[in-house]
């Protein structure tokens, strides 16, 4: 897991660089983006993950949404991973919504997937022990976030590993994915037509069989082009309220589903993890 360092930047007192290395659990170069604040100098600060939606990189977020004066101001890391395996040899579709680019945070038991597709072991097992051991994190203070197929990202892990993703919010999230056209057209591909097997990467259904002890924040557009086939988020506000989970859901007026959305909300998201870590 030798890791090269492509850039870095100075940026807010602190530091952007991004950096590659061999994934062994992903079997190809994987390609990562960090922002380490001012406060990292002086000790571990807390970690926050920003998982991106389809077609994005790390590139996205650090480009587009200017998180890092917050993330400066605040004292946290973040971390953007980049949303799937990706190289030559590595199965991938025309289709924008399948493949390279769309790895929807889940481990594939389908072929051609299988081999390369498991985002969510990438993140949680391998990529996160190489943050540890790079960088200066607590890694008993991490969150995590994400936009769209990314906000689907960051609901699952948490609500699956809740004791290591202490606080955890969303940007326009597919929040019900085995009901909604992206979701199922993943999900029939990575892992197979048993509709028993996409449970365990649906927000609803988790939700619903394990809340978790944590408010989640949830920010989307009312102008959201993909509202009403992709997002729209009613069972898992029922299940939510059901199950006794607490959430914060805010429709916000005359926002889309773009990166000025997220660029406009993004330091309440940030604020929002760094006051639970």
């Amino acid at each position: 897991m030798a890791l090269q360092t492509e850039s870095s930047w100075a940026s807010h007192g602190g530091r952007l660089s991004v950096h590659t290395h061999d994934s062994e659990t992903l079997q190809c170069p994987m390609t990562f983006g960090v922002f380490v604040p001012p406060q990292a100098s002086q000790g571990a600060v807390p970690v926050i993950w920003y998982l991106s939606g389809l077609t994005c990189t790390w590139a996205n977020v650090m480009e587009k949404s200017g998180l890092q004066r917050a993330a400066a101001e605040l004292g946290v890391v973040v971390v953007a991973p980049d949303t799937s395996p990706r190289g030559d040899h590595v199965a991938n579709d025309e289709a924008y919504d399948l493949g390279q680019g769309a790895g929807f945070y889940l481990t594939a038991t389908q072929q051609p997937w299988a081999p390369h597709f498991a985002m969510d072991r990438y993140i949680t097992e391998e990529l996160s022990t190489l943050v540890a051991a790079e960088f200066p994190v607590d890694m008993a203070r991490q969150g995590i976030t994400g936009h769209s197929m990314g906000g689907h990202g960051a609901l699952t892990l948490h609500l699956k590993h809740p004791d290591v993703f202490r606080s955890v919010s969303a940007f326009s999230p597919i929040v019900s994915p085995s009901n909604v056209p992206w979701g199922q057209k993943a999900f029939t591909n990575y892992l197979g037509a048993d509709r028993q097997a996409w449970q365990q990467y649906d927000a609803t259904s988790l939700v619903m069989n394990a809340p978790s002890a944590a408010k989640i924040l949830i920010d989307t557009g009312d102008a959201d082009q993909f509202y009403d086939e992709h997002l729209e988020p009613s069972a898992f506000l029922k299940a939510c309220k059901d199950a006794g989970q607490a959430v914060e859901y805010r429709k916000q007026p005359g926002y889309d589903h773009s990166y000025y959305f997220v660029a406009s909300f993004i330091a309440d998201h940030l604020a929002h993890h760094a006051a639970v870590l």
